[in-house]
């Protein structure tokens, strides 16, 4: 059963300035990426709004809260999703929204830092 398009509202998370409305066929979930008017931004946060129609709840639109980036060069795949970075990498995040701590704006290919999985952590005991 295909799922019909809602308006989505994107707005400028920093800002809050309004971005524009469009309907979408897909659901972007935090750490996405979309394309408007050619510009790529990342999607930080998905609010949804309701409206009451004869004394029940129903979902009227998406307010996607985004800002502006360049779509990752390195990502990996963790558990069926995506994350930022080589995954490999003890320091990696494991997030689609930050891809390490002590390299977070970099790549993670020829990376000083770079250890091994499991190298990386701190064990207290």
């Amino acid at each position: 059963m295909e799922q019909p398009s809602l308006p989505t509202e994107l707005i400028l998370s920093n800002s809050r300035q309004f971005l524009g409305s469009v309907r979408l066929d897909w659901a972007p979930q935090p750490g996405a990426y979309l394309d408007l008017e050619g510009q790529t931004y990342a999607v930080l946060e998905r609010h949804h709004r309701y409206q009451l129609k004869a004394g029940r709840y129903h979902l009227h639109k998406i307010a996607l809260y985004v800002q502006t980036a360049q779509r990752p060069i390195e990502q990996s795949l963790i558990e069926g999703r995506w994350v930022l970075g080589d995954a490999t990498c003890g320091f990696n995040a494991r997030s689609q929204l930050i891809r390490c701590a002590v390299n977070p704006q970099g790549l993670c290919a020829g990376c000083r830092f770079y250890e091994s999985e499991g190298r990386g952590h701190l064990s207290i005991t």
